[in-house]
């Protein structure tokens, strides 16, 4: 079924008006095509190999090391610069000018002339200068919490104390990955026709994954430099429940309206994949079992996910009772009969928040990898080829997708204050994306087009003084400041994902929403708002490190494990 599995779907996708609402965007968990799992497989499939050639590193954490990655073709190598950062500098705001440590991800080798050009720039991130040999540059800051009470339990010949870790997850947090073209960084696609990079973000995965190798080098080095005679390394039961944090807020939100293209085609992979299971007539044994025993991982992790954020913290509520409540429906026999996964889902529905029921899509493509993987390779998008307008298109036609694709903007009241209370736009200092109050703040004039709802039913309104069989050419002629939202809807009507069915300056917006779709897709876990316009997240937990990639199961790890659980 593989090859031609969209010929053989009984069921179809899922229509995206219900798919693309905020609230569900906003409850969507990592699962096989999460492109921290797709990095991993690959890595593992193509056995690429791992060193470390530089580690010279301080009592202080200070100096700079190398981690190499080496695949059948090329090798990418993870620069790291560690810092001695005073507490009282360190700010997980995109604002800051220091960091704990700070990264670039090179194209090969470096040279130690590399490295030194490499020394005078990355750690100063914006304010430095990078060559299109570098894919990304990053930085990260220590847990305050968790990163010294490693240290000093290592140091002191213990283990860190497991509640510690599993109330934190990680010992160091990026506050920014950044990637394509970025501070003179090698644009995506200089890159893009890389087998390795095809997928979206894997270069940016990879420097995290390389990340998370070099922080558990870290600590152990300083525990040995501070007690030589007593220091131990972090046992191998703990060590892979060590994650990289995450630290995002409203820089990454408008990306997904920015790429309808690139959006359609992470949530269409999704949703076929969903189509394939449910399409199947029959739930053979050992997959039942397999799905069983991830549901029951998923309880453990649904478990361990802690936030204070009280929108998060009802939404575990909800889940926990969710996964219990699927847990007794499949111990019913719910996975007996005929199209069990189409009746499973359709149960769902009816039975399941939407937390609920996006954290079951996940859990059905587990026990599938045979049917659902190979999806990961139609998640890339080219999307200069869809930025063509249509100009010989009739206004009929065009008034015709508006009503069909954004006719839940055309029933909100436009002269709201509520309809229109935000305003995206980009802050001066930092260039980076912000939301204001559009009522509250001069800050009208520099609005960004993030509003396709809005602008849809404005255009709605333009073209019915017109004669429908007028083109758009003819229109836009007139009218050029409809051209964005006139290409994205004849975008959307070729790619069904491509657009949020949902106001994005709603004083109800929710721009977490926004954050978590992203970070699912690329496999985080943990979600922690810490306000409604940012998150904290935990990246790669549970995965193996670099020397382990080839001794194992790369992709069994994105749930704990149930022996690791009941221990």
């Amino acid at each position: 079924m593989n090859e031609c599995a969209k010929d053989h779907l009984t069921v179809p996708l899922r229509d995206p008006a219900v798919v693309m609402r905020l609230a569900r965007l906003g409850s969507f968990h990592q699962c096989r095509l999460s492109f921290m799992r797709t990095l991993l497989r690959r890595m593992k499939r193509d056995s690429w190999t791992f060193e470390r050639p530089v580690f010279e590193i301080d009592e202080k954490g200070v100096g700079i090391a190398v981690y190499s990655a080496c695949g059948p073709e090329r090798t990418y190598s993870l620069v790291c610069f560690g810092h001695d950062l005073p507490p009282e500098h360190r700010s997980d705001r995109v604002i800051a000018h220091a960091w704990d440590s700070t990264f670039t991800l090179f194209d090969g080798a470096p040279t130690p002339a590399d490295i030194e050009r490499l020394h005078w720039n990355v750690p100063k991130q914006e304010a430095g200068r990078i060559s299109n040999r570098e894919i990304s540059i990053s930085r990260a800051n220590r847990s305050v919490r968790l990163f010294e009470h490693v240290v000093d339990s290592l140091a002191a010949g213990r283990q860190p104390d497991r509640d510690q870790i599993e109330a934190v997850g990680y010992l160091m947090r990026t506050t920014a990955v950044y990637g394509s073209g970025k501070f003179g960084a090698a644009d995506r696609e200089a890159i893009a026709d890389r087998p390795e990079f095809a997928a979206p973000f894997q270069a940016e995965m990879l420097s995290v994954f390389l990340t998370r190798a070099f922080t558990i080098d870290l600590v152990e080095h300083l525990a040995r430099a501070r007690a030589p005679e007593t220091a131990v390394r972090v046992d191998q039961a703990l060590r892979r429940r060590f994650s990289v944090g995450n630290s995002t807020g409203l820089g990454l939100a408008p990306f997904i309206v920015n790429h309808p293209v690139l959006l359609n085609n992470w949530i269409a992979a999704r949703e076929e994949a969903l189509a394939r299971v449910r399409s199947l007539p029959r739930a053979a044994a050992e997959k039942a079992l397999t799905f069983g025993a991830m549901l029951a991982r998923a309880r453990i992790s649904a478990e361990e996910w802690r936030s204070e954020h009280s929108l998060q913290i009802q939404k575990l509520i909800m889940l926990r009772a969710d996964l219990a409540r699927l847990q007794v429906h499949i111990a019913n026999g719910a996975l007996d009969g005929e199209a069990p996964w189409d009746r499973l889902y359709g149960w769902a529905e009816a039975n399941l928040s939407i937390e609920g029921q996006e954290q079951l899509v996940s859990l059905m493509l587990e026990p599938y990898d045979e049917l659902v993987d190979d999806l990961a390779d139609r998640m890339g998008a080219d999307e200069d080829m869809a930025f063509r307008i249509d100009g010989a298109m009739s206004l009929d036609r065009l008034s015709g997708i508006l009503d069909e694709i954004y006719g839940w903007a055309l029933k909100i009241d436009w002269t709201s204050p509520d309809s229109l209370a935000r305003v995206w736009y980009v802050s001066e200092e930092k260039l980076e994306p912000r939301l204001g109050e559009r009522f509250e703040e001069p800050i009208e004039p520099y609005e960004q087009p993030l509003a396709p709802g809005r602008d849809a039913a404005t255009l709605r309104r333009e073209i019915e003084a017109w004669d429908g069989d007028r083109t758009v050419a003819a229109f836009l002629l007139r009218h050029p400041e409809h051209r964005h939202i006139v290409r994205r809807a004849q975008i959307a009507t070729r790619f069904p994902y491509a657009e949020i069915r949902d106001n994005t300056i709603s004083a109800a917006l929710l721009p977490i929403d926004l954050l978590r779709c992203k970070l699912a897709f690329f496999g985080a876990t943990h979600f922690d708002p810490r306000s409604d316009r940012w998150v904290r997240i935990n990246m790669f937990q549970n995965a193996p490190f670099p020397h382990e990639l080839s001794e194992g199961d790369a992709d069994d790890w994105s749930y704990p494990s149930l022996p690791e659980a009941m221990e």
